[in-house]
């Protein structure tokens, strides 16, 4: 299949990820799969195979309509739209249960995919995603390594995420720059677990990795808080005066959250 560059695309080409990538999801025995960004359907025959229904959700007018002759199979919807504005929960409504999804997300839009994602994830149940490395790296960093930051935690805020296997430009066509990594998101939000309301925590989130060089007081005193509160709710959370961000756990943000509402 010919491929748009200005859309991202480049296509799998290697048979034995493309087992491994549909073995991830689990077992599809009676579930509904949606994919984000099928492509010529490589990894869409393997879905297909295995799942009740599939979904698949292809911007490319021309590719959507190759998806539409290539299966033949009852099984498969194609929706031609972006899935940034595709509606997760009505799908998931009409299947009644919550979605397992796949995607190869094209790079220049990742972030914004994750975000609908989290914003859907009453609807979901668990997403096996192929982003590039560095991108999946900064998703399951932990506290005190050099790629947690905001990613990590707001990807993590919504449940855990573990990466599975690294693909070389070579198993792609045409091969990109970039190495890509095949991680696992379960969705299982932690805001009730933490105490903390999803609304006005993720925007505090934002605010204490807002510069990653700067303290973490720094960032709260750029946020409008004051520093005699600043200085109370660290000392109530028992982080150090000097300490960052980006050393900190979920809990321990949440923590200081609780300490900043109540001090």
């Amino acid at each position: 299949m010919p491929f748009k560059p200005r859309l991202g695309q480049n296509f799998l080409n290697d048979a034995q990820a493309v087992q491994r990538i549909a073995a991830s999801l689990g077992d599809l025995n009676g579930r509904t799969v949606v994919e984000i960004g099928p492509g010529a359907g490589v990894i869409t025959a393997a879905l297909v195979a295995r799942a009740a229904h599939v979904l698949a959700v292809e911007l490319d007018p021309d590719l959507a309509a190759h998806l539409r002759v290539e299966f033949s199979q009852n099984n498969l919807t194609v929706y031609q739209q972006d899935v940034l504005m595709f509606d997760f929960a009505a799908a998931s409504s009409q299947a009644g249960q919550p979605l397992l999804v796949f995607g190869n997300l094209p790079y220049y839009i990742t972030s914004q995919i994750l975000l609908k994602l989290a914003a859907s994830h009453a609807a979901l149940e668990r997403c096996v995603l192929m982003v590039q490395r560095e991108v999946a790296d900064r998703i399951t960093a932990q506290p005190g390594t050099r790629d947690y930051g905001l990613l990590s935690v707001t990807v993590q805020l919504y449940g855990p995420a573990t990466n599975l296997f690294t693909l070389p430009p070579a198993a792609f066509s045409p091969p990109p720059d970039v190495h890509s990594t095949v991680f696992r998101w379960r969705f299982a939000p932690r805001f009730a677990e933490l105490g903390v309301e999803e609304k006005t925590f993720l925007p505090f989130v934002r605010k204490v990795f807002a510069q990653k060089r700067k303290t973490l007081s720094n960032n709260l005193r750029a946020a409008g808080f004051t520093p005699t509160l600043i200085a109370s709710a660290l000392t109530h959370s028992s982080i150090d005066s000097h300490a960052r961000a980006e050393q900190l756990p979920i809990e321990t943000l949440a923590a200081l959250w609780h300490a900043l509402q109540s001090t």
